[in-house]
């Protein structure tokens, strides 16, 4: 049954690329995938729950190659998973725009791709370089970098702008980062976000202590 499952989600996904969320019904997921209706229905219960299981797939693939940029640099981590992430939406413009129109079901594999973003600020911040708190930094790449997807999938491949998604990068990046590590004396706001970013790793203070130094920290970050 598992296998069955696979080929499904795999025919979906190959008929959604060719015809977007219209193209993925039971009748041609079906024969595309060479099982009959009633499987499908068995699977998924109807076609939303068949395109949930696709967001799911693509979400998964995402996050699998997202796992493989690394860098010792923080901040040129960053920048190789926007680019990442405006290759997948451009590669793939009908799955990533389900992808993205159905987050309000906060799948488990969109959450786990949202902590691979949450990951890399917080090495920003541990690094001493985000100059804003952890959370608006990334709710800014994340909002930048789906508005310059969708601006670029919703324009003609040869009306796009090839400088757009590095200008747009570039203007997320300084927002939210120094230009090199904080040395001397780097301002309390960046001594906040960047000591917040390494308290869970302090085992000298009691969590109502914790609790309490983080309130603070948030505090001054966000003042």
């Amino acid at each position: 049954m598992e296998e069955h499952r696979e080929r499904i989600v795999e025919a979906a996904a190959r008929l959604l690329a060719g015809g977007g969320p219209d193209a993925v019904s039971t009748r041609a997921v079906s024969t595309a995938a060479g099982v009959q209706p009633p499987t499908i229905y068995r699977l998924f219960g109807d076609k939303q729950g068949l395109l949930d299981a696709v967001v799911v797939h693509g979400f998964t693939t995402y996050l699998a190659d997202k796992q493989t940029v690394a860098s010792a640099d923080p901040v040129e981590e960053l920048r190789a998973g926007w680019d990442q992430h405006v290759e997948l939406g451009l590669a793939n413009p009908a799955l990533y725009t389900l992808m993205y129109s159905r987050l309000d079901k906060a799948s488990p594999a969109a959450l786990a791709a949202f902590g691979v973003l949450a990951e890399r600020v917080r090495r920003i911040a541990e690094a001493g370089r985000l100059r804003i708190p952890e959370d608006r930094a990334m709710a800014l790449v994340h909002a930048a970098g789906h508005g310059t997807t969708l601006t670029l999938i919703a324009t003609p491949a040869d009306r796009r702008d090839p400088e757009l998604s590095t200008t747009a990068r570039e203007a997320v990046v300084a927002a939210i980062t120094t230009d090199a590590p904080a040395t001397g004396a780097p301002g309390p706001v960046a001594a906040a976000v960047t000591l917040r970013a390494v308290l869970p790793e302090t085992d000298v203070l009691t969590e109502p202590e914790r609790g309490l130094m983080c309130e603070w920290l948030d505090r001054i970050a966000n003042s």
